[in-house]
């Protein structure tokens, strides 16, 4: 019913930034949260930022100052800018939509994108 194609990350020096883009299509209702996930080696996957259809915005701790979400309603997108990064914000890169449709909230994953950030 949602697909989301994210596109960025790579390969980056600690103190550098990145910007990350994800595009949701189908079935996508006007209230919705778009987010990020990220992933690393043997660590617990954990939201690092998500924004809702209304532009309320949340950060995890570790990445408040450094990181901004930011969306384009209309054009159905999310963008994830990363500036002075660390080499702990390695990670692969998930884009998350969150809406309620078959009633219940539902989520939809985009195919995740590599971050590493290593001098």
């Amino acid at each position: 019913q949602v697909q989301l194609v994210e596109v960025g990350g790579g390969l980056v020096q600690p103190g550098g930034s990145l910007r990350l883009s994800c595009t949701a299509s189908g079935n996508i209702f006007t209230s919705n949260t778009m987010g990020w996930y990220r992933q690393a080696p043997g660590k617990q996957r954990e939201l690092v930022a998500n924004i809702t259809s209304g532009g309320s915005t949340y950060y995890t701790d570790s990445v408040k100052g450094r990181f901004t979400t930011s969306r384009e309603n209309a054009k159905n997108m999310v963008y994830l800018q990363m500036t002075s990064l660390k080499p702990e914000d390695t990670a692969v890169y998930y884009c998350n939509l969150n809406q309620i449709d078959f009633w219940r909230a539902n989520d939809y994953w985009g195919q995740g994108t590599q971050v590493t950030v290593s001098s």
